[in-house]
Formats: C-alpha cells, sequence, structure tokens
C-alpha cells in the first residue's frame, strides 16, 4: 500500500509541538514557581517589616508605660508635695491671721487719746504718792502728785476733764490744811508712860507709905490730946492698919500676887514699846492696838483713884486721838472722778 507525502508527514506535526508544549509549560511552572517564591520573598519581607514595627510598637508602648508610670509617681509626689504647702500655707495663715488680731488690738490700745493717756499717768502717780505718804508719813509727795496733776490737766484744756480737776483742787485744799502728824512728840508722850509704869498704884496694894507718913505728920501737927484720947486714936490707927475697904471694879486685880504685879508692869511696859516700833515702822493699826490694850490693863488693874494712873490714861488717850488724827488722808474724790474719766473712753 503506497502512502503519498502529505499523508505521510501529517502525522508529524504533532510531534514536533509535543516538545513545544512541555517546554511551554516548563518554562510556565517555572515562572509561576519563581512569581511564588517572589511573591513568598515579598510576603516575608512584608511580615518582617510587620513584626519589626510591631516589635518597635511594643518596646515603644513599654517605654511609654514605664515613663507613664515615673509621671504618675512624680505627680503623686507633687500632690503630696502640694498637700504639705497647702497645710504649711493654712498654717502660716492662721498664724498671719492670729498676728494680724493681736496687732490690731495693740494698734487699738496704742490708738487711744491724749486724754486717756493723761487720766491713767495721774491715777497712777496718785497711788504712789498715797503709798509713799503711808510709808513715810510726809503728805509732800502726795501735794507735790496733786499739784503736778491740777498742772497737767489745766495745761490740756479739756472740758471733760473738769470734773477731775475740780476733785483734785479740793483735796488738795483739804491736804494743805491738814494737821501734821508730830511724830517725835508722839515718841517722847510714850517715854514717858513707860517711865510712868514703875509708879502706877494697883488696885490690891496697901495704901503708899508717904500717905500713912503724911497721916502721922498731920497726927504731931494736931494739939496734943489728953492720955486717954491719945491712946484711943492709937488703938484706932491700929485697927486701921489690919482692915482696909476699898473697892476693886475688876474681882481678878485682886488676887494679883506681887510677882504678877510685876510681871503685869513689864507686860505693860512691852505694849508701849511695841507702840513706840509700830510708829517707828508706819504700821499705824498694830500701834494703836497696842495702846487699846495697854488703856485696857491700866484699866483694868490700876487704883482708879491714884493720880498716876489717872495721868497714864490721859496720856494713852491723847495718844490714841493723835494717831488716829494722823490717818493717811485718803484721795476717794480725785481717784472717784479719774475712775469715771476712765469709764467714758
Amino acid at each position: 500500500m503506497t502512502t503519498s507525502p502529505e499523508t505521510a508527514a501529517a502525522p508529524d506535526t504533532p510531534v514536533g509541538s509535543v516538545p513545544l508544549l512541555r517546554n511551554g509549560l516548563k518554562w510556565l511552572s517555572f515562572g509561576i514557581a519563581g512569581l511564588a517564591l517572589f511573591l513568598s520573598v515579598l510576603l516575608w519581607q512584608k511580615l518582617s517589616r510587620i513584626q519589626e514595627q510591631l516589635a518597635q510598637q511594643s518596646a515603644d508602648a513599654g517605654q511609654q508605660s514605664l515613663e507613664a508610670k515615673a509621671w504618675a509617681k512624680q505627680a503623686q509626689e507633687t500632690v503630696k508635695d502640694s498637700a504639705a504647702r497647702l497645710a504649711l500655707v493654712e498654717t502660716r495663715l492662721g498664724e498671719v491671721a492670729l498676728q494680724r488680731s493681736q496687732l490690731e488690738e495693740l494698734i487699738q490700745s496704742l490708738s487711744r487719746s491724749r486724754d486717756e493717756n493723761l487720766v491713767v499717768d495721774i491715777e497712777s502717780a496718785l497711788r504712789m504718792a498715797q503709798q509713799q505718804t503711808q510709808l513715810t508719813g510726809s503728805y509732800e509727795p502726795l501735794l507735790a502728785a496733786l499739784k503736778s496733776a491740777q498742772t497737767r490737766l489745766q495745761r490740756a484744756a479739756q472740758p471733760r476733764l473738769a470734773p477731775v480737776l475740780r476733785a483734785l483742787e479740793k483735796d488738795l485744799d483739804r491736804l494743805s490744811t491738814a494737821q501734821v502728824f508730830d511724830l517725835p512728840g508722839l515718841l517722847i508722850k510714850l517715854d514717858e508712860g513707860v517711865a510712868l509704869v514703875d509708879g502706877l498704884l494697883l488696885a490690891n496694894q496697901a495704901l503708899p507709905s508717904s500717905f500713912m507718913n503724911r497721916a502721922l505728920t498731920d497726927a504731931q501737927q494736931a494739939p496734943e490730946p489728953s492720955w486717954w484720947m491719945a491712946g484711943l486714936t492709937q488703938f484706932a490707927n491700929q485697927i486701921k492698919g489690919l482692915v482696909r475697904v476699898s473697892r476693886i471694879e475688876s474681882p481678878e486685880a485682886a488676887l494679883l500676887s506681887p510677882e504678877q504685879g510685876f510681871f503685869l508692869r513689864e507686860n505693860l511696859k512691852l505694849k508701849l514699846l511695841n507702840a513706840r516700833l509700830g510708829l517707828l515702822a508706819r504700821q499705824k493699826d498694830a500701834a494703836r492696838a497696842d495702846l487699846a490694850s495697854a488703856s485696857i490693863i491700866v484699866r483694868r488693874y490700876a487704883d482708879g483713884s491714884s493720880r498716876k494712873t489717872v495721868q497714864m490714861l490721859q496720856l494713852l488717850e491723847q495718844s490714841s486721838d493723835q494717831l488716829k488724827a494722823s490717818d493717811s488722808p485718803r484721795l476717794e474724790g480725785s481717784l472717784a472722778a479719774l475712775a469715771t474719766a476712765a469709764a467714758g473712753r
């Protein structure tokens, strides 16, 4: 059987195209693999970059977290410091308020008017002068203080202080005419009283020998009686010497023994000497009490009909009266007027 060339060549065409197809597929697979590899590389690089970014972001977030913690701690410390400073400021503010109130009070006390200061100064000067007068017994400090106060008030010429000026003038006139206390004279009287004590006749004592001598002298000067009259007179005198009737005001005075009488006189001397010391120490109340006690002793235990007893009582009474007259003058009017003026501020 004979074949033609066209018929023989027809089956050769598919045989030549198979390698080409295979090569195309091969290159296509290589291209796809290369593309896949390229895409894989790109994807891996992208993932690496994403991982790096995530790691960087995580590191940044950690750093920011640390910074945030540091800022939070610093903020807490700042808050604590601010609270402490606020408390200190409040404390200082309270101290400033207290100092301000004290300063206001001080300013108010210092802003008193000249008249009020004048009233306070005059009152202090008068009280001090009154104390000096009580200590020294002289009116000179008080008179000087009154004259100085009068001059200052006249210089001030304030109608509100006119009552104070009138009260000062009254006290000044009263002191100018007051009797000066004679301390040396009173001391001499007390010394005389001490000297009289030993000669006092107590109520329980017998008649002194001078009285008996005077009776004998009168009997001798009388005309000489008859023998029986002389005997009768002598008998009567003996009876009178045995019995003496007298009136004693205090029953305890009749029971005094001679030793008690001696101590009574010594006690009376001590009373007078204590009164003298009280006068020298300007303790007039104590001296007045001692004089009153001495007067009670003399009235109770001494013979009231004796001349020395009467003299002693008169001396004690005069001394007591002189002490009463020597009392320190009281500036009640001036001090009351000053208090009224001070209360009106």
